[in-house]
């Protein structure tokens, strides 16, 4: 206890530089850090953790400079030369983590994309979940998250859906020739709504469309746009249940459709 006590007598001044310098730093980083994503979102500029994440690595770099001196005894500019004479080979060693960074800011100032977009990339749909200094987080509907490392998604072809097209789920079915279709529409609407409620999509109406003729009758197909939140298997199970018990079916045709299924 003497020794400690003695230690901390000698360098007092030290480790409260250390201390204040600390403290400091973490009152800045979350000061910086909320006043920038309130700009980025004055500015239209999505806000993703890469910007926070780089605000964080400077802001603690320069405290660890401060204190380096007066506290350690070691002069900055003694690693900064280190630094340099090294930086050729960090700089070959990090190549790819350079590219995903400088990709991750052009995906982000160029608004290609932001957390929150529905995306088709490399065969995965899904929802952007955040972009970091390295890689993109894409989420997809069953919970399972997808990471793609930015430079890679930075050279490959995006397609960015909307809602409803993400979300668009067929129910086909067959109505007896000479059937009112007007009528038909509306019953067919007020099944497939009551079946599907909470799972649809809130601004996205549930369409009916008439798509063609069968020696059953007249083709049709409702039109289901699922929320994110729900599989789209789900919604048709639901559509596909609550019709099958409308007499407007003609059941002719669902029949032949199981028979050549059997078959």
């Amino acid at each position: 206890m003497d020794v400690i006590t003695d230690w901390l007598q000698q360098h007092a001044g030290k480790v409260i530089l250390l201390v204040i310098v600390m403290a400091i730093a973490m009152i800045a980083t979350k000061v910086v850090v909320r006043v920038t994503n309130e700009v980025l979102g004055r500015a239209s500029i999505p806000n993703a953790s890469i910007f926070a994440n780089i605000l964080r690595v400077i802001i603690w770099a320069a405290a660890i400079t401060i204190v380096l001196q007066p506290v350690f005894g070691v002069n900055p500019t003694t690693i900064l030369a280190a630094l340099g004479v090294g930086g050729v080979a960090i700089s070959l060693g990090m190549q790819d983590t350079i590219a995903n960074i400088i990709s991750g800011f052009g995906l982000m100032l160029g608004k290609v994309i932001q957390p929150g977009d529905l995306v088709r990339i490399q065969g995965t749909t899904g929802m952007v979940k955040d972009i970091t200094w390295r890689q993109t987080v894409i989420l997809e509907r069953g919970g399972n998250q997808m990471v793609i490392p930015n430079s890679v998604l930075n050279t490959s072809s995006l397609e960015k859906l909307t809602q409803a097209s993400e979300g668009y789920v067929p129910v086909p079915f067959t109505v007896a020739a000479g059937s009112d279709l007007k009528e038909v529409e509306r019953r067919a609407l007020d099944v497939v709504d009551k079946a599907t409620e909470g799972m649809r999509l809130e601004n996205v109406p549930t369409l009916v469309k008439f798509t063609g003729f069968t020696p059953y009758g007249i083709t049709a197909e409702v039109q289901v746009y699922a929320r994110f939140d729900v599989f789209p298997s789900t919604a048709a199970d639901a559509a596909a249940r609550a019709l099958a018990g409308a007499d407007f079916i003609e059941q002719h045709a669902a029949a032949g459709a199981i028979a050549a299924t059997m078959r």
